[in-house]
């Protein structure tokens, strides 16, 4: 004579129904035992979940941060690139710049000698 199952009540209401211990037949001890084991076992069960929730959480954020670290390092090595790029432009300017003078001063030179010569 078991109750139906929805008439049992719930030891530990977060555990699926085909989980819950069972409850003892009183007179018998081997029952009390197996139901204190089923108890422990639940309660064990139970601490795994929520350390397995807790390690899944602390999963997500680590790969949310390496998520982050990743792009930041993509976002460093492209900010490289721009500046090596820039570096070298600059020299270019500058070299640009420096020829730019020389043939100004030439033609200075050029220019006073034909006034000097005039």
């Amino acid at each position: 004579d078991t109750p139906p199952e929805d008439s049992i009540p719930l030891v530990f209401p977060e555990l699926d129904q085909q989980l819950q211990p069972l409850p003892p037949c009183h007179d018998s001890e081997e029952s009390m035992e197996v139901f204190k084991q089923h108890c422990q076992i639940a309660e064990e069960y139970h601490e795994v979940k929520k350390e397995i929730a807790l390690l899944e959480q602390r999963k997500k954020e680590l790969i949310a941060k390496l998520d982050q670290a990743e792009k930041e390092k993509v976002d460093a090595a492209e900010l490289v690139r721009e500046f090596e790029a820039l570096t070298e432009e600059n020299r270019t300017l500058r070299l640009a710049q420096s020829q730019c003078v020389e043939q100004l001063e030439k033609l200075r030179i050029q220019y006073q000698k034909r006034q000097g010569s005039s």
